[in-house]
């Protein structure tokens, strides 16, 4: 039934009760004044509220910028948010756990050398690297500033000195999309770079999930920095993560990944734990620079708030 209700609305919000008759009057008159629809049950069960628009101010009613949301409890697989969770989007850079996903599945030696070619500049969007054309690195390395620094010539090198080249390498990483359930999702580029990398945030719940299993992906994409030697350079060249929540450091942050081209908006996909339990957490097409990041703190302070009430009521 839970599922039948995700894909019935075009857009959802999850309501938890209010600590008190105050709380609760506050968030009625919100609801009554807009027109808006809400549906409120006992803490620890499923709430779905439609057409929010506002932010989060307290009440209990959670509002996002983010144009497709999802969050999921880890362990229980319960659904506390969802919006447009199966509205098909550029997934950008997220695409990059997939990535690191098909070179860990193949096991090929982290520390053997691969290097940066002309075939890894990106004649697409024109983005710029510091990793220059002859640049040669570990693949461990490589994965590393994939995962963490979103290095798009790293993620293209990893695909190119695959087993069978670039064409084998997007053929395993829809074959492992469709291991996973991906039903919705196809990728033509292991970088995120080209748009016709498309999910859904119930896809991309699923790709987190299953990445969140490898050791080195939980460990490479929530590192807050790297200090990498460059052939050539006499000092390293310092990489940080994408994700500020990451860098700043007051998070629990077990898997982590940004994303961001002009189709698909600015993305952010984390595994992180808040107000004591394991969450996957899916934002996707976000406008303004830093909504994606107030996203995220709006959803830590509505998951705190929440279930503080829930122990004290």
């Amino acid at each position: 039934m839970k599922r039948n209700l995700i894909m019935l609305f075009a857009t959802f919000s999850f309501v938890i009760p209010s600590l008190n008759a105050a709380a609760a009057d506050k968030s009625t008159q919100q609801a009554t004044s807009s027109k808006r629809v809400t549906h409120t049950i006992q803490p620890g069960k499923t709430t779905v509220a439609r057409n929010v628009v506002s932010d989060y101010d307290g009440s209990g009613v959670l509002q996002l910028g983010s144009s497709k949301a999802l969050i999921i409890n880890q362990e229980t697989g319960e659904t506390l948010y969802a919006k447009n969770t199966n509205t098909p989007t550029p997934i950008a850079s997220v695409t990059k756990l997939m990535t690191a996903m098909v070179v860990l599945d193949a096991g090929l030696p982290m520390d053997e050398i691969i290097s940066v070619s002309k075939e890894d500049i990106d004649t697409l969007k024109g983005t710029t690297s510091r990793l220059r054309v002859g640049i040669s690195l570990p693949r461990g390395e490589m994965l590393r500033l994939a995962l963490m620094s979103s290095e798009n010539r790293a993620a293209s090198a990893l695909a190119r000195h695959y087993p069978g080249g670039l064409k084998a390498f997007l053929r395993d990483m829809n074959y492992k999309a469709y291991e996973l359930g991906m039903l919705n999702t196809r990728f033509v580029d292991p970088t995120g770079l080209n748009s016709g990398n498309v999910s859904t945030a119930e896809d991309l719940v699923k790709m987190v999930r299953a990445a969140y299993e490898y050791e080195q992906i939980r460990l490479e994409s929530t590192a807050t920095s790297q200090e990498v030697a460059i052939n050539g350079n006499r000092n390293p060249m310092q990489f940080i993560n994408t994700n500020s929540l990451v860098r700043k450091g007051d998070w629990v942050i077990g898997l982590s990944k940004t994303g961001y081209i002009s189709e698909a908006g600015r993305c952010l996909v984390m595994q992180a734990e808040i107000g004591g339990q394991p969450l996957i957490i899916v934002l996707l097409d976000s406008d303004g620079k830093l909504t994606r990041i107030g996203d995220a703190n709006r959803i830590r302070k509505w998951i705190e708030n929440s279930y503080m009430t829930a122990r004290m009521g």
